[in-house]
């Protein structure tokens, strides 16, 4: 069973909706692959209803623009084709956790929307829809959360036991082997049941945080982060606010795969083609400018709920304060330019 991590909720000040600025300069960034790969590579037929699927919606608004934008450039390949696109009917699915909050998605899609739209909760580690019903498939900053913390990294007696850290950043070698094998694991699973829902000559998008092959083993922005947060745990430890075996049995289920890795689960399944899978930097869009409250802010509106289920919300708020306390040390190393900053997408058709 998976585990639950959903985003802040509501449209507060740390809700993911006022919060998601960042995950959107990396959708923005990949408007054009997806553009591209609809008009030279979709090969399923475009007449009657077409169904897309947001797997990780959140609660948005980036998915209704990266909707809106897939909408268009199918839209744009029926007139290339020379069909008529008021034919069609497009039925899109939302598809998040249980515990995502629908209320919120559901409030704020927009009333000029050329979709039908469906909530589908569940993790998207199983199968949520039947067989050969998806035309496209779409997935942004979601897959990088795994279904649960690998259970080593918590186990005393293991080798991979994270001891007063809460991610593999920096860690041993055992440590990063045991999320790589969960993730290994994990995308294993979703590209099979994948594989079972989209037609023959569908499209599935994947755009995530991810890391260079070559670069596997060095320091990337978002390691640095969670280990000041991981530090500032370790403060309140030290100041009695909490007991250090709390810290000793979390650990962030995240992971960043390279593109070696992603190629490698996706050539196993061998139900998919390899359209398109690079590399890019998102913060070569904002010209490398590092805002750090804003930053903080988005980890707080992706992340809170998972700290405040294992720690409570008085030591999460005061982890994300001693966090923001340490801003000079954290720029410095941000600024530094050794760190890697990179997004994967990946663009796959159903054989």
């Amino acid at each position: 069973m998976a585990e639950s991590f959903p985003m802040n909720g509501g449209d507060g000040t740390y809700s993911y909706t006022n919060n998601s600025q960042f995950q959107k300069q990396g959708s923005d960034l990949a408007k054009g692959m997806i553009k591209e790969a609809i008009t030279e590579k979709l090969d399923t037929e475009i007449s009657g209803t077409f169904q897309i699927v947001d797997f990780g919606c959140s609660v948005g608004p980036n998915t209704f623009f990266a909707t809106e934008n897939m909408i268009e450039a199918v839209k744009n390949k029926c007139i290339l084709q020379g069909l008529d696109s008021k034919n069609m009917e497009f039925q899109v699915s939302f598809n998040d956790h249980t515990e995502n909050d629908f209320n919120t998605l559901f409030a704020s899609l927009p009333l000029d929307r050329q979709y039908h739209a469906a909530g589908v909760p569940g993790s998207f580690y199983r199968r949520l829809f039947p067989r050969a019903s998806i035309n496209l498939a779409y997935s942004s900053y979601a897959l990088q959360w795994l279904s649960k913390m690998p259970d080593e990294v918590s186990d005393r007696k293991s080798a991979a036991w994270n001891e007063g850290k809460i991610h593999y950043s920096g860690s041993p070698t055992e440590v990063v082997d045991a999320y790589a094998d969960q993730f290994e694991k994990d995308m294993g699973v979703f590209i099979s049941a994948r594989a079972e829902e989209i037609l023959s000559g569908g499209l599935m998008v994947l755009i995530m945080p991810g890391i260079p092959e070559s670069a596997a083993h060095l320091p990337y922005s978002a390691g640095v982060l969670f280990n000041f947060l991981g530090s500032s745990l370790m403060d309140l430890a030290i100041e009695g606010i909490i007991d250090k075996a709390e810290i000793d049995t979390f650990n962030l289920p995240i992971y960043f795969p390279s593109d070696e890795e992603m190629r490698k689960v996706i050539e196993k399944n061998g139900c998919f083609s390899i359209e398109r899978i690079e590399l890019v930097n998102p913060m070569s869009q904002v010209n490398g400018v590092v805002n750090l409250d804003s930053l903080i802010m988005h980890l707080r509106a992706g992340m809170e709920g998972i700290f405040t289920k294992h720690f409570g919300y008085d030591v999460t708020e005061k982890m994300f304060n001693k966090t923001l306390s340490k801003s000079e040390e954290i720029l410095k190393l941000l600024e530094s330019g050794h760190f890697n900053s990179t997004q994967l997408s990946v663009v796959l058709k159903r054989k």
